[in-house]
């Protein structure tokens, strides 16, 4: 059932992923105002999710380990991908335009990350597994657009594009499985990595989408970004409290 419940999640990610590409085939005003509405509210569901179910479950399964050392790795790794090796994100519309292999491969890194990480939530509860799906879909779906540009800008057609970008979102897919079948090896450190995916979860707030909302929101809309971005939040806490009760 467990199984069932990781691909199920973890498929309406990578089809939300290529359904929200489509967006780009709509006026392009349309699409940057869903895209940046759902980088405000992605990014309160990451840090809610982050602070209000990650951590307080590796608590609850670490029988006393640290979970802060590994949170703080998982911050730092992605703070290296990002600096050095820039495979995990770009900032679309800053500086060179990336190319065709390095979306496609950053992407894929990502989405596989992505996958491992809803995997390790069911794996600890369906309640985590369901929040961090959510969680992880709302900051894909911006991904996924802003990628689909780049590919189009890159001279592919919108079939190649978005074939390929459903190819790299299927990442995800592989990534879940692997950390499924992994099950029995994981278990005993499940506090481990459910804090790297934490650390994961704020690097990506933090760097990424909330630069993004103080730049694209710093002229228009900037009460609009604020609900959504609290939004984010109060659905993550409000979800969290269901379940726990």
């Amino acid at each position: 059932m467990i199984l069932a419940y990781i691909i199920v999640f973890t498929l309406i990610g990578s089809v939300g992923s290529l359904v929200s590409s489509y967006f780009l085939l709509l006026k392009q005003k349309i699409t940057e105002s869903f895209s940046n509405m759902l980088i405000s509210f992605a990014a309160g569901a990451l840090i809610s999710t982050a602070f209000l179910d990650l951590f307080p479950e590796a608590l609850e399964v670490a029988n006393g380990a640290n979970i802060f050392i590994p949170a703080l790795l998982g911050f730092l790794s992605f703070f290296i991908a990002e600096r050095y090796i820039r495979l995990f994100h770009y900032h679309h519309g800053h500086g060179e335009k990336p190319s065709t292999l390095l979306v496609l491969v950053g992407d894929g890194i990502h989405n596989f990350v992505d996958g491992v990480t809803i995997a390790i939530a069911f794996l600890t509860s369906v309640p985590l597994g369901i929040t961090t799906s959510i969680a992880v879909a709302t900051h894909e779906i911006p991904q996924e657009i802003a990628d689909m540009g780049v590919l189009l800008a890159n001279g592919l057609s919108r079939t190649r594009a978005t074939v390929f970008n459903f190819l790299s979102a299927m990442t995800a897919l592989l990534g879940a499985l692997i950390a499924f079948t992994s099950a029995t090896l994981i278990e005993n450190y499940l506090y481990f990595f459910l804090a790297i995916a934490a650390g994961h979860f704020i690097y990506i707030a933090a760097s990424d989408l909330i630069p993004e909302i103080h730049e694209n929101g710093a002229t228009k809309n900037k009460y609009m970004t604020i609900l959504l971005f609290f939004s984010g939040i109060i659905v993550v806490y409000i979800f969290t409290t269901l379940f726990e009760g």
